[in-house]
C-alpha cells in the first residue's frame, strides 16, 4: 500500500485492521482498500470546473468558539516515529468558548499547505479527485486568536486524537461542539504518522511510507508504534497544560497566547476523546495516567494492556455497523474487566467513518460528482441525525463526568433518538 493510502487506513479502517492485530483471522482483508479496487478508483464524469464548496455545521452550544494553533516541541526524547530527528515536533489546535465579537477571522478546516496536500495525496483515495472540492475553501466557527469568554470560568479539558494517519481536522465538529458548551479541547496531530502535518511558514511533514507487504503482524507492529508514540505525546500536552494553569506559557515559538487562556484550563478535569486509534489511546491514557478522569472512543478497537485489564473510570464507547460488545474481541474483555462506569451506544447504519467529519462533507459531493462506495465509507445514516446523535452523546458523557451535571441520556436516548441503540 503506498503512502497515499494512510489517511484511508487510520480514518476508516484502524478499528477493523486493530481487530485483525489482536486476533489474525484467515483471509482477512484490511478494511482500507487495495490499489485497484473499486473504492480506490478515481470517481469518473465530473466535468472540469469551479471545485464544489463544502460547509461545516454550525456548533449548538451557548458560547462563540475561538481557536489558536501551537507549534511545541518535546527536547527531552527523540521523535519516536523519526529517531534520527532528536526532538518530537507537534501541532495542537486549542479550542475553547470565546467573547463575542468581530475582529478575528474564522480558522480554516485545514491550514493552506495541509489542504493543497490533502487534496493531491488523500482526497483520491476516497475516490474523490483532486481539485474537484474546495477543502482549502473550508471554514470552521472558530474565531482565530478570540479572547476566552471570562464569564465560562475554569473550563474542563478534552483532548482529541484522530484515527490512525488522520489529521486532527477531522474531528472539527465534535471539537467545536464541546468548546462551544464550555469545554477547552486539546487537538492533537501526530507527526510522521498523519497524512499532513503543517507547522508555522506552510512547512508540511507528510507521513513516513507504509510497508509494500501489510501483514496483520506488520499492521500490528505499526498501530502498536503509533499508539505508544501518541501516549507519550498526550503525556507531553497534559504536562504543558499543567504548567499553563501554572502561568508558564509553553515556548511555541508562535504568537501570544489569546487573552484569558493561561488561566482557563482546569487540568483535574480532563477527558480524552478519540476515533479508531484515537479512541484506544483514550482508554489506555485514562488506564495510565492519574490526571485522566474519563475517556470516550469512537469505534476504536483497544490495543495495550486496557483491552485485558478494564477501566476503574468513566468510559463511554460508540460503535457502527453492526458491531456490539461481543463481536469485537477487546471490546468484550475490556467490558468484562473494567469497574467504572460504562456506557456502550451504536449508530444504527453508520460506518466506521462516520465518526469523522466526512459525514457531513461527502454527502455534500454526492450529488454533484460520483464517490464509490460512499455508503461504505460513512454509512446510510442521515448526516445530520449522525452528528446530532454524536455531538448529544459525547457533550452528555463529559458534562456528566468532567462538570457534574446528571443526565439520564447515556442510558436511555429515548424515542427521539432512534438511531442510538444501547449496547449491554
Amino acid at each position: 500500500m503506498p503512502p497515499t493510502r494512510r489517511a484511508l487506513l487510520g480514518t476508516l479502517g484502524a478499528a477493523a485492521l486493530a481487530t485483525v492485530a489482536a486476533a489474525p483471522a484467515p483471509g482477512h482483508r484490511p478494511a482500507a482498500p487495495a490499489p485497484g479496487s473499486r473504492r480506490a478508483a478515481p470517481a469518473q464524469g465530473h466535468a472540469p470546473g469551479t471545485p464544489v464548496p463544502l460547509r461545516l455545521p454550525a456548533p449548538t452550544g451557548p458560547w462563540p468558539v475561538g481557536t489558536v494553533a501551537l507549534h511545541l516541541v518535546d527536547d527531552s526524547r527523540p521523535d519516536p516515529l523519526l529517531p534520527a530527528k532528536p526532538y518530537r515536533e507537534l501541532m495542537a489546535g486549542l479550542w475553547y468558548p470565546a467573547q463575542p465579537g468581530a475582529g478575528h477571522p474564522t480558522a480554516p478546516w485545514l491550514p493552506p499547505a495541509a489542504a493543497a496536500d490533502w487534496d493531491a495525496h488523500s482526497v483520491p483515495a476516497l475516490g474523490v479527485p483532486a481539485g474537484a472540492a474546495d477543502w482549502r475553501g473550508i471554514r470552521t466557527h472558530a474565531r482565530t486568536g478570540a479572547p476566552v469568554a471570562r464569564r465560562a470560568g475554569r473550563l474542563p479539558v478534552v483532548l482529541f486524537s484522530s484515527g490512525d494517519g488522520g489529521s486532527r481536522a477531522l474531528g472539527t465538529t465534535l471539537v467545536e461542539e464541546l468548546a462551544s458548551r464550555g469545554h477547552l479541547v486539546v487537538a492533537l496531530d501526530s507527526t510522521y504518522e498523519a497524512e499532513q502535518v503543517e507547522f508555522p511558514g506552510g512547512r508540511v511533514e507528510r507521513a513516513l511510507p507504509l510497508p509494500d507487504d501489510l501483514t496483520p503482524q506488520v499492521i500490528a507492529a505499526l498501530l502498536a508504534g503509533h499508539c505508544r508514540a501518541r501516549l507519550a505525546d498526550a503525556r507531553f500536552v497534559l504536562g504543558a497544560l499543567d504548567r499553563l494553569a501554572r502561568g508558564d506559557r509553553p515556548d511555541t515559538g508562535t504568537d501570544p497566547l489569546p487573552d484569558g487562556l493561561a488561566e482557563a484550563a482546569d487540568p483535574a478535569r480532563t477527558g480524552v476523546l478519540g476515533q479508531s486509534l484515537g479512541g484506544s489511546v483514550a482508554a489506555q491514557l485514562a488506564h495510565d495516567e492519574p490526571r485522566v478522569r474519563a475517556a470516550a472512543d469512537l469505534d476504536g478497537a483497544l490495543l495495550g494492556p486496557v483491552a485485558d485489564s478494564g477501566l476503574a473510570k468513566p468510559f463511554l464507547l460508540m460503535a457502527s455497523g453492526t458491531k456490539t460488545l461481543r463481536t469485537e474481541p477487546s471490546w468484550a474483555s475490556c467490558w468484562a474487566a473494567s469497574t467504572g462506569p460504562r456506557h456502550a451506544l451504536r449508530l444504527r447504519n453508520a460506518a466506521h467513518g462516520s465518526y469523522t467529519d466526512l459525514q457531513v462533507l461527502l454527502p455534500q459531493l454526492v450529488h454533484r460528482l460520483p464517490v464509490p462506495d460512499a455508503a461504505g465509507l460513512i454509512g446510510t445514516v442521515d448526516p445530520r441525525r449522525s452528528l446530532a446523535a454524536q455531538r448529544t452523546a459525547v457533550t452528555a458523557f463529559f458534562s456528566r463526568y468532567l462538570t457534574g451535571r446528571p443526565t439520564g441520556f447515556l442510558d436511555r436516548p429515548g424515542d427521539d433518538w432512534p438511531e442510538l441503540e444501547v449496547l449491554r
